[in-house]
């Protein structure tokens, strides 16, 4: 059996496909976006999260962790130290200390998108899996899409689309289905705001397109980031043959995870009001590019 891990399943979503879906999110991801709301989901180990505002100073934390993270009066204070093994949190019945990354196999994980196989098929839905970077535990996420095309769950897979071409072909007779992040066209811009150069994703795209796959892009609109990049955004995908064009907008819900995972501060951009989303939509329109807002 494949492993994986994951960090949370959310159920009932409405915005991650057609339909009522369960999305499913992966550990470990290889970019690092300035924007990023989900910094939990960075890196591929477990990762502790620490919330001071519910700590009741009880130190059981210190006594019960093998590795000195905690300290009598110092929750996560080494964090760096941390293994993983979660024992902290089980003992944190004030729920100030949460382990963020479960693992489990390809059943496991079917037994979880079962249980809301009803709503999938009274609305059309299905299980959508993100992260992360889903892709990167690609035996996990083949085994678990083979299982769902055998159930006849409809599956989509959320990515940035930084990976070997070769993962997408794992998947693809079982995954009808992507949701493809577009986040700038110019390489040492999307180099800049990701870590990572973009020659790969925008190829990946090209080779899903080519082989008949379901696209939605996705694009993240950051006033201070990428908003330079989403004319030549459009352009790029004017005439290309995808589903559908969904523009996101910034916001700052990572800010409040990153001080629950020690990390400091990120990059703060503007978060775009309706206007400003009107503005970028407008944009797409006038290069014969109807998106809309997500």
């Amino acid at each position: 059996m494949a492993k994986g891990r994951l960090f949370n399943i959310q159920r009932y979503s409405t915005h991650d496909g057609p339909g009522i879906r369960t999305t499913v999110f992966f550990k470990g991801c290889n970019l690092r976006c300035a924007w990023c709301h989900n910094p939990e989901s960075l890196s591929a180990r477990p990762s502790l999260e620490y919330n001071r505002e519910l700590c009741i100073g009880c130190g059981r934390c210190a006594q019960v962790c093998p590795n000195g993270v905690h300290r009598p009066g110092r929750p996560a204070a080494y964090r760096e130290m941390c293994a993983g093994c979660g024992l902290c949190a089980r003992e944190c019945f004030a729920g100030a200390l949460t382990l963020a990354g479960t693992d489990m196999d390809e059943v496991r994980a079917m037994e979880e998108i079962l249980t809301d196989l009803p709503y999938f098929r009274e609305s059309g839905g299905g299980v959508t899996f993100s992260g992360g970077e889903c892709m990167l535990q690609i035996d996990f996420l083949e085994a678990v899409c083979r299982l769902c095309r055998e159930a006849g769950i409809h599956t989509a897979i959320d990515t940035a689309g930084c990976v070997p071409w070769e993962r997408f072909e794992r998947v693809l007779p079982y995954a009808p289905m992507f949701l493809y992040d577009v986040k700038a066209i110019d390489p040492q811009v999307h180099r800049r705001l990701t870590g990572a150069d973009n020659g790969l994703i925008l190829d990946n795209l090209t080779r899903l397109l080519a082989a008949g796959a379901r696209i939605w892009v996705r694009v993240p609109c950051v006033p201070g980031g990428n908003d330079g990049e989403l004319e030549a955004v459009a352009d790029w995908l004017a005439g290309k043959p995808v589903e559908r064009v969904e523009l996101l907008a910034y916001h700052r819900l990572g800010g409040g995870k990153r001080a629950l995972l020690g990390l400091t501060e990120g990059q703060d951009f503007t978060v775009p009001d309706d206007a400003a989303m009107r503005a970028f939509q407008a944009l797409f329109a006038r290069r014969g590019v109807n998106a809309r807002v997500g």
